[in-house]
């Protein structure tokens, strides 16, 4: 059986989406899902599920439509966020709502998110439907539980870690999990082997998320490939700024509200400061020991999926490039 590495079944999941036609009236409705759909990305999610499949089957061609899926979905939840986060840019591209406008990103997101579950179920084999809709379905409720538990945190100071765990469990995790879990049962595996690769996805998930939390205060902007400290001045409730309220006592934890509270500041005097807390506090090496505990819980739950572990070893390889790269 032919074992596929990411970088392939990246180039071939590409070329697929890449050739998918929206060309059909109303013009309007469908230009915008070509254009989200042609600002690239990492494909991760049909990636996984693709890699989740080559476990026990090597015709990957005859799941691209439920992968293409999955990828459709995912930009659905960006193109609707980047209404609501009120977002100039996407991928350096212009948003939806800033190249179109603000009722053509909700009808073209709308339609992303029916046509995401037509291709779904489309060519679906009669005997996996079911639990593929059911798997699929839950995945895409709970991105929206997670994006609402999200908005509300916005509006609170007193956010646990457990809640906030939670949170990237559902708005992050749940998807990428879905995406092994329907890859598996497109190929017939047993459904332990199915839940196994949910649970593994679940792990990664939230280890993914964590580590956006430290790159995003600890990274290299010219590797990260973004401003570091961005959730630092918005106040986002991540990882770090909870443990650091929780962590936090006299003088840090009072600069540390006087800085949330602030409407105005320099941006670079906010993240240094805010840094320095952070460090005082111990919070990067708390939240890097999470990191860890969670890629190891997730590796141990692979190693118990019945297929050779010769089989496991892309999957693993990929994984470990999303949780390796360059701080």
């Amino acid at each position: 059986m032919k074992q596929y590495e990411d970088k392939e079944l990246l180039e071939k999941i590409q070329k697929y989406i890449g050739e998918l036609s929206y060309t059909h009236e109303p013009e309007n409705l469908y230009k915008p899902i070509e254009y989200v759909l042609g600002l690239g990305g990492k494909r991760i999610r049909p990636v996984l599920m693709l890699m989740a499949y080559n476990l026990y089957k090597d015709d990957v061609e005859k799941i691209y439509q439920q992968a293409a899926a999955l990828e459709t979905y995912h930009n659905f939840t960006l193109l609707h966020d980047d209404l609501m986060d009120k977002a100039d840019m996407r991928r350096n591209r212009p948003t939806v709502h800033k190249k179109w406008d603000e009722n053509t990103a909700i009808l073209s997101g709308d339609a992303m998110l029916i046509l995401s579950f037509k291709m779904m179920m489309e060519s679906c084999p009669a005997e996996y439907i079911s639990e593929v809709t059911s798997t699929f379905s839950k995945a895409a409720l709970e991105v929206c539980d997670g994006q609402q538990w999200d908005m509300d945190f916005e509006k609170r100071l007193n956010v646990t870690v457990d809640e906030y765990m939670n949170m990237i469990c559902l708005k992050t995790s749940v998807l990428l999990a879905a995406s092994l879990k329907i890859g598996a049962i497109l190929s017939g595996a047993s459904a332990e082997d199915a839940n196994l690769l949910y649970d593994f996805g679940i792990k990664m998930g939230v280890a993914f998320q964590l580590q956006d939390d430290y790159l995003d205060v600890y990274a290299d902007s010219s590797v990260f490939g973004k401003n570091i400290g961005g959730d630092i001045c918005s106040n986002k409730k991540t990882f770090m700024l909870i443990t650091a309220l929780e962590k936090s006592s006299g003088k840090d934890k009072k600069e540390l509200e006087n800085w949330i509270n602030a409407e105005t500041f320099i941006p670079e005097e906010k993240i240094k400061a805010v840094t320095e807390i952070y460090n005082n506090t111990g919070v990067p090496d708390i939240c890097m020991d999470k990191i860890n505990t969670l890629y190891d819980e997730g590796l141990a739950i692979l190693d118990k999926v019945s297929v050779d572990a010769s089989l496991k070893t892309n999957l693993k390889n990929f994984t470990k490039q999303l949780m390796k790269r360059v701080l």
